[in-house]
């Protein structure tokens, strides 16, 4: 049973509800994360527009669910684990790349270095050292890739905690930790 529960579209403002509206005609449903979130519409807004945002950076969106992967495992967040493993599919990832992306590892260089990169991050707790960053930086992740894995990192540990905190309902097929 959740701690935090989710806002029901028929009961939220206005306003609220257009976002909710918006978020339902983009994905298909509104997942139960967001309509936590929609317990602070600041929080939702922030958390869509911070989204938004990055999606429109150097990160491919196959790195960035490479990023939710590895986050979610190392958070133990079986949410965005879930979520994340189905939607890695429509990003191009193969269940082998997805097995992958949990143990912070990916096929090509790059992708391999954020994926640790983020498992170190989070295991770390942002403690980096100069030879975590410059085996980073010899796999192709230049200062603005660190950037945005840095901040993709803080968006899906945003996720990650909401999550273990309000006992999200799991919405999408489960997938164990």
């Amino acid at each position: 049973m959740p701690r935090i529960p989710t806002v029901d579209r028929h009961q939220a403002s206005p306003e609220l509800g257009a976002t909710l509206d918006a978020v339902k005609a983009k994905l298909g449903k509104v997942p139960n994360l967001f309509a936590t979130f929609a317990q602070s519409p600041a929080v939702l807004n922030a958390y869509l527009g911070f989204s938004e945002a990055l999606a429109k950076g150097k990160l491919s969106a196959r790195q960035r669910e490479v990023i939710a992967l590895a986050a979610a495992q190392a958070n133990a967040c079986q949410y965005c684990l879930s979520a994340h493993s189905l939607m890695s599919k429509g990003a191009g990832l193969s269940e082998a790349d997805i097995q992958a992306a949990r143990a912070g590892e990916a096929a090509d260089a790059q992708t391999g270095a954020i994926a640790r990169l983020t498992a170190q991050i989070v295991s770390q707790r942002g403690v980096l050292s100069d030879q975590d960053l410059a085996a980073a930086r010899a796999a192709g992740v230049d200062d603005g890739l660190l950037v945005e894995v840095i901040a993709a990192v803080a968006l899906n540990t945003l996720t990650n905690y909401a999550n273990l905190i309000a006992g999200t309902e799991i919405d999408f097929p489960v997938v164990d930790l």
